[in-house]
């Protein structure tokens, strides 16, 4: 099959559109067969060809008008019709196809989940139901009615109200489903299976009452609750932050074990990936409690961002995903605390997305080109394009930016919209222009911000001359500059916060960048300043200024932003770090600063002052992290040098580490900020105090007395990074605990995926024969594979190539069975040219292997063409 590229600037409107569907599915895993009746308008009056889009099912049969049609031409993509002779405007179509879902590992379109059937149609999932106009700008309203065995599929769902149901006489039965409000097909849903429901509802801002309902595998109703809180909650603040309030009767989610995404918002039926639905005490931590509040909150929000209003093609996607995930990120802010949440997602972006953006997958906000549409599901479009939506609140205000999406919601609801669509609602509503900023969604790549600064003490001013760069990237030569809003603050050597002033008159905190240099000036600055730049991170750019020791811990100490705070720690640690690898590969003794040593201790003494933002300071970037700091990455010197800074910190703080262990006393499991904030910093002091002579005990005792998974996990976690003599047996204990619950086991299997020793790659091949892991469950994948490859960098890089050979050899298989998942998990081969010319060469091999396949996938095609070029 020809993998051929499309293109946005090749973008046409439809000649067809479909304003009605009528499906009728008649459901079983080895044999259902899917009636869509559509009814079609012809749009261009021209056009005598209607190409629908289709492939990996039997075609029965297509009627026109109610006769059977025969002027089509067929191939694996589509289904062309020759309309030469119908001379109406409007027409019926009637397709039947025979789909098998127990044999479609893809996990696109209509597949078996367990002993349940479920459907997942983004981005291009509904060509594999039945033939059809299949693009995001083509809305039509749908009406779906499934028959099945009710003993076998009690629950039959769909989008939208339940209009009619009955019963029949061989025992099956039938539910029929209207939603009102026309989608892309995209966003149908459909689930069968037998389930424990939680019911509830809520009531409107405008006395509206919501049935909600939850769909979860028989058994685990006690793990529903928090999801349903997280869902209320969504609803609430969606109408009080936005003005936001939900459409239809009832709002529906199911959990399903088989899911290649986190979840997905279907219009009224969200299907989701169990992992963000279920939780308790003692099968769920704290990350993942607050990781399925997200979640939830993020598809829920997409209600209107997504679905209300949608994308007129594909490479609009940063459209509704960009900024939901703004929303979402906000609704965390809002209802925890607001710096942790940016701390954690600046970490997740600078690990992830900034490596993105320097390797061959490199692409803006906005692409122009794809082959493959799943693999338009990046960090790039998903995380930074929720920075360019954060800028623009930074930019507009709060005010600002809520008149904007009040505009942009009246103007394009039950429309296909376009990102330029968005700015211009953010200019009209704001009377403002946003020329420049437009190139945020054009432009790749991770700008540089290269600071320096003048103090003129006989004048009492300071500049600031900032000059921006972004460095070319796979897919873009040439740059421009951009609109950079750089938010500020200034500290005397006391920490003192200085007014931003010029002329007798107070400067913005935010400036704003548009030229490739500039220069700032502040004027009545009575001692040169402490500049804490990109408060509250407000551009996602990689920042060149030459701090020096003293001033970072000028920052740690007193800056009033806790970004700041948190970002100075970890430019102390980079540096040591950086220091300690070029002393590692010289030979040379390792050391670590007195100075930073005792900044550390002073912010664990006053541990009480944040509890959170304590354990995010004193937490060690991990070697991931460590590795985007370099051009050229050295797997275990940054793992030696971490291993060596944590023992360090660890041994010299051991004192006050051990004291702040035992001084956090909780009581009964609660998800509160509190508790997590207090469990969180317990943890972190129970893993330096690993790497001490009392790690053993200790860790062993935690494990032993932990009534929660977060503080199981801890120790578990502790004991095998530490390598502890303990570590086997709690192993051992875990899994003969868990064994019968896959998620649980999923965090069991990244443990030993990340384990530091020589042999680890041995162990995980193992343990893909372990009875908990399926080959065939994402989950399982990510866990194990996943967890090795992309998270255990010295132990997939070992110098042989072995750990590139493993995953070629997964990624060989999962071509054939689930190419959606393959493309995820290459992600570290693609990026060779970070690494060593033994490791390049090596990771070469492996891809050019993979690109020698016989039926090759476009989603693993895509990506080892741009590698290789």
């Amino acid at each position: 099959m020809l993998k051929k590229a499309k293109y946005r600037k090749d973008y046409r409107s439809p000649d067809f559109t479909v304003t009605d569907i009528y499906l009728d599915f008649q459901l079983d895993p080895q044999q259902t067969i899917v009636t869509a009746k559509s009814q079609y308008q012809r749009l261009n009056p021209e056009s005598q060809q209607l190409r629908l889009d289709g492939h990996n099912f039997q075609f029965i049969s297509i009627k026109l008008n109610g006769e059977n049609f025969k002027s089509y031409e067929q191939d694996e993509e589509s289904l062309t019709l020759d309309l030469t002779h119908v001379d109406t405007k409007n027409f019926e179509l009637e397709i039947v196809t025979h789909l098998q879902p127990s044999t479609n590992t893809s996990l696109q379109g209509l597949y078996q989940s367990g002993d349940g059937i479920c459907t997942q149609c983004e981005a291009e999932g509904f060509r594999q139901i039945t033939y059809m106009l299949d693009r995001p700008d083509v809305l039509a309203r749908y009406t779906t009615k499934i028959t099945a065995d009710k003993s076998k599929y009690p629950y039959l769902l769909s989008n939208g109200n339940r209009i009619a149901a009955g019963n029949m006489e061989d025992g099956r039965h039938w539910v029929e489903w209207q939603d009102p409000f026309p989608k892309p097909s995209y966003l149908f849903a459909l689930v069968a299976g037998d389930f424990d429901l939680l019911q509830d509802n809520f009531v409107t801002k405008s006395g509206r009452n919501v049935s909600l309902e939850l769909y979860v595998d028989r058994g685990n109703l006690d793990r529903a609750h928090w999801a349903m809180t997280a869902l209320k909650k969504s609803m609430k603040w969606d109408e009080e932050r936005f003005n936001l309030e939900y459409d239809l009767d009832i709002y529906m989610i199911v959990a399903v074990d088989f899911f290649n995404m986190g979840a997905m918002e279907n219009k009224g039926l969200n299907i989701f990936n169990s992992k963000f639905v279920l939780a308790n005490p003692q099968t769920a931590t704290d990350e993942d409690y607050l990781a399925i509040e997200s979640v939830i909150a993020h598809e829920y929000f997409h209600n209107w961002t997504g679905n209300r209003v949608t994308c007129r093609d594909w490479f609009q996607l940063s459209l509704k995903e960009g900024l939901t995930v703004f929303r979402d990120q906000e609704f965390s802010s809002d209802t925890g605390s607001r710096a942790i949440n940016r701390i954690n997602n600046v970490k997740f972006l600078r690990t992830v997305q900034f490596a993105e953006d320097a390797s061959p997958m490199s692409h803006p906000i906005r692409p122009e080109k794809v082959i493959e549409m799943n693999n338009f599901y990046t960090v790039t479009v998903y995380e930074k394009g929720a920075e360019v939506i954060r800028m623009l609140h930074t930019l507009l205000g709060e005010k600002g930016f809520q008149a904007g999406m009040q505009r942009y919601i009246a103007d394009h609801d039950g429309k296909a919209a376009t990102c330029e669509d968005f700015i211009v609602a953010m200019e009209q509503a704001n009377n403002i222009e946003l020329k420049q900023f437009r190139r945020w969604y054009s432009q790749s790549g991770t700008p540089e911000l290269r600071v320096t600064d003048f103090y003129d003490e006989k004048n009492h001013t300071y500049q600031l001359k900032i000059a921006q760069s972004t460095a070319p990237t796979a897919d873009q030569m040439e740059k421009v500059n951009l609109h950079i809003p750089v938010k500020i603050a200034l500290y005397d050597e006391n920490g003192i916060e200085q007014c931003l002033q010029a002329n007798g008159v107070g400067l913005s905190e935010v400036l704003n960048l548009t030229q490739q240099e500039q220069t700032f000036e502040f004027q009545n600055i009575y001692t040169r300043p402490v500049p804490a730049l990109l408060c509250d991170f407000s551009a996602p750019v990689k920042l060149d200024y030459a701090y020096s020791t003293k001033q970072l811990i000028t920052l740690l100490k007193f800056a009033k932003n806790d970004f700041i705070r948190w970002d100075a720690a970890q430019m102390l640690f980079n540096a040591e770090l950086r220091r300690n690898l070029t002393n590692y590969q010289q030979g040379q003794e390792l050391d670590f600063s007195n100075e930073i040593l005792t900044a550390l201790s002073q912010v664990l003494e006053n541990y009480q002052q944040d509890i959170g933002l304590t354990t995010t300071i004193l937490t060690l970037p991990k070697e991931t992290e460590f590795a985007e700091l370099f051009k050229t990455i050295d797997p275990e010197g940054i793992y030696a040098v971490c291993e060596f800074m944590q023992r360090y910190i660890a041994e010299n703080l051991k004192d006050l580490f051990l004291k702040t262990y035992n001084e956090i006393q909780l009581g009964s499991y609660q998800v509160t900020e509190q508790d997590i904030a207090l469990r969180g910093l317990r943890n972190l002091c129970l893993n330096y105090l690993a790497y001490t002579n009392l790690g053993n005990n200790l860790v062993n005792k935690h494990y032993t007395y932990a009534d929660n998974m977060t503080d199981s996990l801890s120790a578990l976690k502790a004991a095998t990074q530490a390598q502890l003599p303990c570590r086997n047996q709690l192993l051992a204990d875990f899994e003969q605990k868990w064994q019968h619950d896959g998620l649980v086991m999923d965090k069991w299997f990244t443990l030993q995926a990340t384990r530091p020793e020589e042999n680890t790659l041995a162990h995980v091949q193992q343990l893909m024969e372990h009875p908990s892991f399926n080959f065939n469950n994402p989950n399982r994948l990510r866990a194990l594979v996943g967890g090795f490859c992309m998270h255990n960098l010295k132990g997939f890089h070992v110098a042989d190539g072995s750990g590139y050979r493993f995953l070629t050899e997964v990624l060989l298989k999962l071509n054939e069975s689930n190419p959606q998942v393959a493309s995820r998990l290459i992600e570290p081969l693609i990026r060779f040219s970070r690494f060593d010319p033994q490791r390049q060469t090596l990771m070469k091999r492996a891809l050019v292997r993979l690109s020698e396949t016989d039926n090759l996938s476009k989603d693993l095609f895509e990506k080892i063409e741009k590698a290789l070029q």
